[in-house]
């Protein structure tokens, strides 16, 4: 803009002076023809010198003129290319924040994915667990139901009217925890 303003003043200056110079010649008084005939000669010569003069002027400011426009296009190109550059710039750092953007939001996506894939892995193994325990619960229930029914059956096979004597009762207790023992250890092997 500072050129802008500069080239129009230096403008301005050449168009004034050339003006100046035209008026000068529209109002210069034609010369009366009561002088010598080499006075004429002279006054020729003095205009041709003006009248070049005027015209390297003229020209000198007419070259001026397309340079200072040759250069205001110059500037123009450049303020285009900078607006233009800018405007692109401003266009990728706004597609790139989007980017940034989006990649930490798939970042947290995959994290909360995997997060729940583990989840759902450990959820699965403990109902699995839990499963297995209720079967061996079960399992356990009815081993223990056999073992009782077995220890009844050798609680009865003892004759408990019969142990009025001491030595008899121990020799009848020996004989049922060796049974139950032997049930004990086959119950083991059973379960191995």
């Amino acid at each position: 803009m500072a050129e802008e303003t500069q080239v129009t003043a230096a403008e301005t200056k050449v168009e004034a002076k050339t003006e100046a110079k035209t008026e000068t010649k529209a109002t210069a008084k034609p010369k009366t023809t009561a002088r010598k005939a080499p006075a004429k000669r002279k006054t020729t010569a003095k205009k041709s010198t003006v009248r070049s003069s005027v015209r390297s002027v003229e020209n000198k400011a007419a070259a001026y003129e397309r340079k200072v426009r040759k250069t205001a296009r110059k500037a123009e190109k450049k303020i285009d290319a900078a607006e233009k550059s800018a405007s692109k710039f401003a266009d990728r750092a706004g597609e790139v924040a989007h980017n940034a953007l989006l990649a930490s939001l798939g970042f947290y996506g995959k994290a909360y994915d995997q997060a729940q894939e583990r989840l759902d892995a450990i959820q699965d193994r403990m109902e699995e667990r839990r499963k297995k325990a209720f079967i061996m619960y079960a399992d356990l229930v009815k081993r223990g139901e056999k073992v009782e029914s077995k220890a009844k059956n050798a609680i009865d096979d003892i004759d408990l009217s019969s142990l009025t004597d001491r030595k008899a009762l121990e020799a009848k207790l020996e004989k049922a925890r060796a049974r139950f023992a032997e049930m004990k250890d086959s119950m083991s092997k059973k379960a191995a």
